[in-house]
C-alpha cells in the first residue's frame, strides 16, 4: 500500500483551516463544508482501519458518499478498487479475487450481499452512519495478493469484457496528474466543478474530484439519474442540459456523446450553459466538426487525450493553447516519444504495473496509439496501432477517423468500419430514433464527401440493435469494441463485398 504523503489530503487539510465554511462537496440531499470533509474523512477511515487489511472495493452511486468513500481509503493507505456499475457477476469475482479484496463499500448492502451469495463468497457486514448517511462496509475472507508497494487505486478499463487488467496507480502520480491539470485548465478555488461521468471511470475520479479540491473548489456531486444517465448509455437530454445550467456549473467533464447531444439541444433551441468556462472532453475521439459546432455555440469545448496507465490525462487543449483537431499540448509532468510506426510512447504520471504482473520497468510507455507532434507542441492522434487497416489498394485507414466524420451526422447514432485487405470499407451503423433507410444513406454521403476516396463507406449494413455494454459492444467511454462487432455481424459484412 501506497505510504507516501498525499498532496491532495494536505491540501484538504488546509482548506479546513482556512477556509473551513467553504464548500467541498454538494449533493442533493447532502452537502460537506472542506471542515466536516475533513472531519468525516478521519471517521470513515478509521472505521475501515479497523475492518480491512488489504484492499477496499467501492461500488456506490456518484454524491458526496463516494467522494468520502474515496478519500477515506486515501487516509487509510488502503488501496482502493472502484467498481464500474456495469461490472456482470463474473467480472466482478474476478475483481474481488484478483486484487484480494477483503472489504466492499456500499450504500446498496441488499444487492450486493444478493450477488456476494450468487457468487458463493461468505461476508459478514458492519455499518457505519456518517454525516446522516448510512454506509455498509461488508468484509470477505480471500486469498492475498501481492500489489505494488505504492499501490494506492486499481482501475479496471470500463469496456473490459471477460478478465480485465487492474491498472496500480500510486498516490503521488494521481496528485501529480490532478495538480497539472487544475494548473493548465486554471482551476481555482471559486470554480463549481459538476461531476457527470461516473466516479468509477479514472478520468472523473482523478480530473472532476482530485483537481477542483486540490485548489478549494466545489465539486457539484449529483446521483448519475440526476444527470440524466441511465444504464450503459442512455441520457435524458433535457436532464443534462437542465442540470448543467441549474447546477451553475463553470468546469465538467464530457464524453463525445455527451457534447453531440448538447450541442444538438443548443442548436435546437435550448439555452446555453452560459457559467460553464471550460468543458473537457475525451474518452473518445472528437470529431473536428462537432468542435466546430460547439465553437460556433459559444461552448468552451477542449479536447483532451489520455489513458488509464498514464494516470488519465497526457494532454488537453485549453484557452491560452486550443488548436481543434489536435488533442492538446503535454500537461506540464508528461513527455513523449515516438516509435518507428508513430505509436506514441509516454513517460511521467505512469501506473505501477498491471495486477498480477510484473512492476513497470520502462521509462516509456507503449500507448498503442498513432499520433505525431506538431512544430508548437500540439499533439494529433490517428487511430489505434491495432485498428488501423490496409485496404486491398495499399491505403492505411484509421477507422476512427472514418468513424468520427459519420458520427457526427445527427441521423447516426453509432457506427463501426472495417475494410482490411478490402477493395471498399463497410459498416455496422446504428440509425437515430425514427431515422429510416433512406435518410441513413443521405447520412453516410454527406460524410464521404467529407473523406477521400479510399476512405469512404461504400456500403453498410443496420445494426440489429445499438451497441452497449450489455450487448460487449461499447466501452463505458463511449468506443465501439470492434472485434466483438466483427465478429456478431461478419457474415453479412462478408455478404456485402459478395454483392
Amino acid at each position: 500500500m501506497d505510504a507516501a504523503v498525499s498532496k491532495l489530503l494536505e491540501s484538504l487539510k488546509q482548506h479546513a483551516a482556512a477556509t473551513p465554511h467553504a464548500i467541498a462537496i454538494e449533493g442533493s440531499d447532502l452537502s460537506l463544508t472542506y471542515a466536516e470533509l475533513r472531519q468525516n474523512i478521519t471517521t470513515v477511515a478509521d472505521f475501515i482501519q479497523c475492518h480491512v487489511t488489504s484492499a477496499v472495493a467501492l461500488l456506490a452511486d456518484n454524491g458526496p458518499l463516494w467522494c468520502l468513500a474515496d478519500l477515506a481509503c486515501a487516509e487509510a493507505k488502503l488501496p482502493l478498487v472502484p467498481v464500474p456499475h456495469f461490472f456482470s457477476p463474473a467480472q466482478m469475482k474476478h475483481l474481488i479475487g484478483s486484487a484480494g479484496v477483503d472489504g466492499i463499500l456500499t450504500e446498496h448492502p441488499v444487492q450486493i450481499l444478493a450477488l456476494l451469495e450468487q457468487l458463493q463468497q461468505g461476508c459478514t457486514t458492519a455499518e457505519l452512519h456518517v454525516a446522516g448517511k448510512s454506509l455498509s462496509l461488508i468484509q470477505l475472507t480471500v486469498a492475498q495478493v501481492s500489489l505494488p508497494a505504492d499501490c494506492a487505486k486499481i482501475t479496471f478499463t470500463s469496456g473490459s469484457t471477460g478478465e480485465p487488467k487492474g491498472v496500480c496507480l500510486s498516490r503521488h502520480v494521481m496528485d501529480t496528474v490532478a495538480a497539472s491539470l487544475a494548473s493548465v485548465t486554471g482551476a481555482r478555488s471559486s470554480d463549481r466543478h459538476l461531476s457527470l461521468l461516473p466516479y468509477a471511470t479514472l478520468l472523473e475520479n482523478i480530473g472532476g474530484l482530485y483537481a477542483p479540491l486540490l485548489v478549494g473548489a466545489t465539486v457539484v456531486s449529483p446521483s448519475l439519474a440526476a444527470v440524466g444517465l441511465s444504464g450503459s448509455s442512455g441520457l435524458d437530454v433535457q436532464r443534462f442540459v437542465g442540470i448543467l445550467i441549474g447546477s451553475l456549473a463553470t468546469t465538467c467533464i464530457m464524453i463525445p456523446q455527451m457534447l453531440h447531444a448538447l450541442v444538438a439541444a443548443v442548436e435546437a433551441g435550448a439555452p446555453r450553459p452560459e457559467r460553464l468556462r471550460f468543458i473537457a472532453v475525451g474518452g473518445a475521439p472528437v470529431s473536428l466538426a462537432l468542435l466546430e459546432r460547439a465553437a460556433k455555440l459559444g461552448l468552451p469545448v477542449f479536447e483532451g487525450y489520455g489513458l488509464s496507465e498514464a494516470s488519465s490525462v497526457v494532454a488537453v487543449n485549453t484557452p491560452a493553447a486550443n488548436r481543434p483537431g489536435s488533442v492538446g499540448k503535454l500537461l506540464p509532468h508528461a513527455r513523449i516519444a515516438f516509435a518507428d510506426d508513430g505509436e506514441i510512447l509516454v513517460k511521467g504520471g505512469l501506473f505501477s504495473g498491471y495486477l498480477g504482473d510484473a512492476p513497470l520497468q520502462s521509462e516509456y510507455w507503449p500507448t498503442g496509439d498513432i499520433g505525431h507532434m506538431d512544430a508548437e507542441g500540439f499533439l494529433y492522434l490517428s487511430g489505434r496501432k491495432n485498428h488501423i487497416f490496409i485496404t486491398a489498394f495499399g491505403r492505411n485507414v484509421s477507422p476512427e477517423w472514418v468513424e468520427r466524420e459519420l458520427s457526427i451526422e445527427p441521423a447516426i447514432a453509432q457506427c463501426c468500419v472495417f475494410g482490411e485487405a478490402r477493395p471498399f470499407n463497410v459498416a455496422v451503423v446504428v440509425p437515430g430514433t425514427g431515422v429510416d433507410e433512406t435518410r441513413l444513406g443521405l447520412a453516410i454521403a454527406l460524410a464521404n464527401a467529407r473523406l477521400p476516396d479510399y476512405a469512404a463507406v461504400s456500403k453498410w449494413l443496420i445494426a440489429d440493435e445499438p451497441f452497449s455494454i450489455e450487448n460487449g459492444l461499447w466501452t463505458g467511454t463511449g468506443r465501439s469494441r470492434r472485434s466483438q462487432i466483427m465478429t456478431a455481424y461478419e457474415d453479412r459484412l462478408n455478404d456485402l463485398y459478395q454483392e
